[in-house]
């Protein structure tokens, strides 16, 4: 392989963290990184591959490769252009890796895959093709960065979608982060919600104590609430300080007057129907509901369509 050039490699944007500013002058100082502290400086060894990845030249990243240059040379935090490709949502640089025999699950130090990258940035284009190229949509362990939960966190929902159609469990948790339901309900995206809901999430998995249901009225989302009450919400489950959602909601609320209406007019037999029907199906066979021999009306009532 073509020895990198001193100098030829310029300081990578802050992946995988919230942006903030990066000093080249101050190698001393820390970033913090899913929980984990890496020197600044450990980002400096960036070859021409990951600049032009990350650039989305394509003829540049071609050419490179042709000139030897490895498809998985990584930097000392074990980033690899792929990650810059994905990050940046250049597809047609992603594909050209790939097809170099890049490895679509490398992971960094830090846990973070191509896949993830792709949810950060909200390319389906890139993460289709490392889907449809043996990436694994779920991580060996659970203290590594989440794909789902980066799709949830960011309202990506087209990214949670392809994740849950390649076989995601919407049900995955992260100690630090809860359920992808928890993490969709604390960020207030309702469209990833239902995506998950719909899948066969479990409507009262959260973080701890905490249910999607208590994120959501903190927030006093009352879309959100109808939602969550439309599948099932337990009204009555507590939290780690033994209150009920409706205790923890902002008082004169939206969500706490629909919390109070809900508890004075409990679910009807038809919707209770429902949500028992759809837990005896099961979350993995949700799918098969339209081969059932059912009226197309009855049908969309069980998917929520």
């Amino acid at each position: 392989m073509p020895e990198v050039p001193s100098g030829a490699a310029e300081m990578s944007r802050k992946r995988v963290a919230e942006p903030g500013p990066l000093t080249e002058n101050v190698p001393e100082r820390k970033k913090a990184c899913w929980g984990i502290l890496t020197s600044q400086g450990s980002w400096a060894d960036r070859s021409p591959l990951h600049e032009a990845a990350s650039q989305g030249r394509l003829l540049a990243l071609r050419t490179l490769l042709a000139q030897g240059y490895h498809a998985d040379i990584v930097t000392i935090d074990h980033v690899t252009p792929l990650h810059e490709a994905c990050l940046s949502g250049n597809v047609a640089c992603v594909r050209a890796l790939i097809n170099a025999n890049a490895n679509v699950n490398a992971a960094t130090i830090d846990g973070v895959t191509p896949l993830y990258n792709c949810c950060a940035s909200g390319s389906v284009g890139c993460m289709e093709l490392l889907l449809q190229n043996g990436a694994h949509t779920q991580t060996p362990h659970t203290h590594f960065p989440s794909a789902l939960h980066e799709a949830c966190k960011r309202g990506n929902t087209k990214c949670v979608e392809s994740l849950l159609s390649h076989g995601a469990d919407p049900d995955s948790e992260r100690s630090h982060l809860g359920s992808p339901l928890y993490v969709s309900c604390l960020h207030g995206h309702t469209a990833c919600s239902k995506i998950l809901l719909q899948s066969g999430a479990n409507v009262n998995l959260g973080q701890g104590g905490d249910s999607p249901l208590h994120a959501t009225v903190r927030q006093d989302t009352a879309d959100q609430v109808s939602l969550l009450l439309d599948y099932g919400a337990d009204v009555n489950i507590r939290d780690s300080n033994h209150q009920r959602p409706v205790e923890v909601a902002p008082t004169g609320g939206k969500t706490q007057q629909l919390l109070l209406k809900f508890e004075g007019a409990p679910r009807s037999l038809c919707q209770l129907c429902r949500l028992q029907i759809r837990n005896l199906i099961g979350r993995s066979r949700l799918k098969l509901l339209p081969l059932l021999p059912l009226p197309p009306l009855l049908t969309h009532y069980m998917e929520y369509t």
